[in-house]
């Protein structure tokens, strides 16, 4: 079953900035249904249909991943929360799951080399977070996780 456990949808008065926070449930379909509304979100801010495609896979593939491993063992909630301005997309998440393994350090990602058989079978999520979004961070603070990227807009 999935579920947004709790949203706040804010149009913010400075500038034209907009701001959504929402909070969902780790699981598959929580995520799923999140970024439909994430993805609706960003067409009526007019976002431009690259940048908001570009944050769709970086939001999906950071969602999954904190479903995947940081919820692994309990269940838990992600809150999401986007602000964006004239010329960028802020993203915050937050959640309350297992560190990042090596914990102060995002992973690393080391492309396979070319005409090899044996290709990893994960880590291509880090790749395309990295390869699309800008000011990427990831901190530990308080038993909680905080990743944090940009997306032009």
């Amino acid at each position: 079953m999935s579920r947004v456990l709790r949203a706040t949808f804010v149009m913010s008065c400075d500038a034209g900035a907009r701001l959504t926070r929402f909070v969902i449930a780790a699981d598959p379909m929580s995520v799923r249904h999140a970024l439909q509304a994430v993805f609706a979100r960003l067409t009526a801010w007019r976002m431009s249909a690259d940048a908001r495609d570009s944050a769709q896979i970086v939001l999906a593939e950071a969602l999954n991943n904190i479903v995947i491993h940081a919820y692994a063992q309990a269940p838990g909630e992600i809150e999401v929360t986007l602000d964006l301005s004239a010329t960028e997309l802020t993203c915050r998440i937050v959640d309350a799951g297992l560190p990042l393994p090596g914990c102060s350090v995002l992973p690393a990602w080391v492309a396979p080399s070319p005409g090899g058989c044996d290709l990893p079978e994960g880590g291509y999520g880090w790749h395309l977070i990295r390869t699309l979004s800008q000011d990427l961070s990831y901190r530990r603070e308080g038993g909680r996780n905080f990743l944090t990227f940009k997306i032009s807009s």
